[in-house]
């Protein structure tokens, strides 16, 4: 299904509230939406809303035969979907070009930033290494997917926990959760993308913009920064040619944006392990509220049942009033019939008996019009 294209009318206003520095949520110009990090039930599972923007990251591990070019370190693999759930304008089962290009700038993000060490993935060199997989499903798109992606898919690696290994000759025994605790990354640093939509040639500039807001820009710059104010990675689209000074601008930006949200991040996480290690509800448990998984939940009373018969004779027989009086329920002798009350009045079969005469009489009627009316005519013919 094809994206539905703004009219000029919305085209013309967003353009002028951009002019007068306006936006159409109320933000400034280098205001970020609410940011909320919610965990699953499972470690790296990773649920992220930047706004009305809302994705979800998946991270899983295997064992598998590492890479000819480099035996002794582990392999990441990145995948993006975009999901029609997110958006009408997305197909199922098929790549599109937003999608390949957000999946690349998440690449160079966090595998070619080398925030994961790769190293301690190789569990025996040349054979067995683990290869850590991240699945980022998009649930919901109101513009800055990539910014939501990359938050996620780096939040659910520093939540994510691998199993332990164990190495006896040749061969290798992977333990369950319950017979030794997981293994966490080692994360050296937090890579996140800033995005900057930019409007009438470069002259206007905003932060994080929104689903209409990315129909209506002319360029879009995207700077990959960590909390130590090194940049990881750049990408410029939409072909417009942007000046020093302005991208000077955006990391200098980027940076105060990329502190908070790593702070975020980091609170997140520790308040996460704090609510496991209390063994309390955490993740995906913890948001779902009471009496709404089935609509025909009821709590439960408890009833004391000691000393019943007592209670029963001393209390609530003696004091127990007369039964209302009954009403007799109508008797029914044939299909079609009731009868209610002392004299049994009945209905049904009398009204039909009635119908049937009023038929007869009225038949009657009718065929002694048609004798009378037929009998001068023959006597005429007679004479």
């Amino acid at each position: 299904m094809k994206e539905t294209p703004l009219s000029n009318c919305e085209r013309d206003f967003l353009l002028r509230a951009i002019e007068e520095k306006k936006r159409l949520d109320g933000r400034q110009t280098y205001d970020y939406r609410k940011l909320k990090i919610t965990f699953g039930t499972d470690y790296g599972c990773c649920f992220v809303d930047l706004g009305q923007t809302r994705v979800m990251a998946q991270v899983s591990c295997e064992l598998v035969a590492p890479k000819e070019n480099r035996p002794t370190e582990g392999i990441l693999f990145f995948n993006i979907e975009l999901s029609p759930m997110a958006s009408p304008s997305f197909e199922q089962g098929r790549q599109s070009e937003l999608s390949v290009k957000l999946n690349r700038q998440l690449e160079r993000c966090l595998r070619n930033s080398k925030c994961i060490d790769t190293e301690s993935l190789c569990v025996v060199s040349g054979e067995k290494v683990w290869q850590v997989r991240v699945d980022v499903h998009t649930l919901n798109n109101d513009g800055n997917l990539m910014d939501a992606a990359s938050v996620a898919a780096i939040t659910a690696l520093c939540h994510f926990r691998r199993p332990d290994v164990a190495i006896q000759g040749e061969e290798v025994t992977v333990f369950s959760p319950e017979e030794r605790d997981p293994i966490p990354l080692s994360v050296y640093h937090m890579p996140i993308s800033v995005s900057f939509a930019f409007f009438q040639q470069g002259t206007f500039l905003l932060v994080d913009p929104c689903e209409r807001e990315e129909r209506v820009m002319d360029g879009l710059l995207m700077i990959a920064m960590n909390k130590h104010r090194e940049i990881c990675s750049i990408q410029s689209s939409g072909g417009i040619m942007l000046l020093k000074d302005q991208v000077m601008r955006c990391s200098k930006i980027a940076s105060v944006k990329v502190s908070e949200i790593t702070e975020l991040i980091s609170q997140a996480l520790l308040n996460d392990k704090a609510a496991r290690k209390a063994g309390g509800k955490c993740g995906f448990a913890e948001s779902m509220p009471q009496d709404r998984i089935t609509a025909l939940k009821m709590d439960q009373t408890d009833v004391e049942m000691t000393n019943v018969s007592q209670t029963g004779s001393g209390v609530i027989l003696q004091g127990d009033e007369a039964p209302p009086p009954t009403v007799p329920s109508p008797v029914v002798p044939v299909p079609g019939v009731g009868q209610v009350g002392q004299g049994l009045q009945s209905w049904g079969l009398e009204e039909e008996e009635e119908d049937d005469d009023d038929e007869e009489e009225e038949k009657g009627y009718f065929e002694e019009e048609e004798v009378v009316i037929l009998y001068p005519e023959t006597t005429e013919k007679s004479k």
